[in-house]
């Protein structure tokens, strides 16, 4: 039986795309966050999109963190990520510091390059430059936070210093895992990532393993490694039900599937939840697909979203209560957090 003996951490991750209006998405999203605290979960992430709903509901992370900062008190939150080339540093690092504050240190600062290049031409910006932004304002981001004067002399308040120590960075490339590594910040890996033409049949683990190497030659001696995956994980009682709602999901996740730069799957039902690297049913079957990604042996956090199945949100409550009954401690996480967090 394979356990991950890495496994430290556990997390929930929302880009917010239920099928609804812009509130119910908030509240919803809101509702799973709390749910994942009770279940005992370490962690709930946000993704950060401007301008299109179907890709991310979210343009304003700070904002929304602060509201469910205030309905939980023990799971951490995260970015992640926020768009750092297209947000002003600056402010940035003051909303980090703020919302950090108010949770009383429960913040992680994920951040990424990434958006649409029609998001970077709204903000005046050539996408072509997002790795010189976001390495420049990278730079403020970290001189802000542990309190070192910006340009003009000012410095921010409140500072966080401690924050430096929790940034981490999204990347799809080697170059971007050995930049994390250097830095010190945490690795952040995605659920998916299109496949190169020269190797089109390629496994999640053999895409992302070469960056783990990278981030972990890089690493400082004597730092810590944090190595977060996120993965698309729906679990339902019913293994047929699961299969169901994936169905629906996938099909109707296609067409941004597709723009995002992979490949068209087949037809078949098996054939679409491969290619979204999507891991699907009741418990057992999704314990044994977890299982088969060799990419998770090394990872310290698992972070699990429902995209693209994205089921109706009663659906998305029981699978994140089956993921934390069932799933996660077959793979080896513990649960940590007291048990009067599963109260009410």
């Amino acid at each position: 039986m394979k356990r991950f003996a890495n496994l430290k951490r556990l997390g929930f991750f929302t880009r917010l795309l239920d099928e609804a209006s812009p509130s119910e998405r908030y509240r919803f999203a809101a509702e799973q966050i709390v749910r994942a605290e009770k279940a005992g979960l370490d962690s709930a992430w946000i993704a950060q999109h401007h301008f299109h709903e179907r890709e991310g509901g979210l343009p304003s992370p700070f904002t929304f963190l602060g509201y469910v900062a205030a309905q939980t008190s023990r799971i951490r939150l995260g970015t992640g990520i926020v768009t750092l080339p297209l947000e002003n540093a600056v402010r940035v690092a003051e909303d980090a510091a703020v919302l950090d504050l108010l949770c009383n240190g429960r913040f992680e600062l994920g951040v990424g390059t990434g958006g649409n290049p029609s998001a970077f031409a709204a903000f005046g910006l050539d996408s072509a430059q997002r790795n010189e932004i976001f390495a420049r304002n990278l730079e403020i981001v970290r001189t802000a936070l542990v309190g070192k004067p910006l340009d003009g002399g000012d410095t921010i308040y409140p500072q966080r210093r401690q924050l430096d120590k929790r940034i981490w960075q999204a990347t799809f490339s080697v170059a971007g895992g050995a930049r994390a590594g250097k830095a010190g910040d945490g690795l952040l890996l995605s659920r998916t990532q299109p496949r190169t033409r020269e190797a089109p049949k390629a496994t999640l683990a053999e895409i992302q393993n070469p960056v783990i190497d990278a981030y972990l030659e890089a690493l400082p001696k004597g730092a810590e490694p944090r190595i977060m995956a996120s993965r698309s994980v729906f679990v339902a009682d019913d293994h047929g039900e699961a299969l169901r709602l994936a169905d629906i999901g996938l099909r109707r996740a296609l067409p941004q599937f597709l723009k995002g730069g992979h490949a068209k799957p087949g037809e078949t039902l098996e054939e679409m939840i491969a290619a979204f690297d999507t891991h699907v049913g009741d418990a057992d079957h999704v314990i044994a697909s977890l299982r088969s990604d060799a990419t998770l042996e090394r990872v310290t956090d698992l972070v699990f979203q429902v995209h693209s199945v994205d089921a109706p949100h009663p659906h998305v409550l029981r699978s994140i209560d089956l993921v934390a009954e069932k799933v996660a401690p077959a793979l080896g996480w513990i649960r940590t957090a007291p048990d009067v967090a599963l109260a009410g």
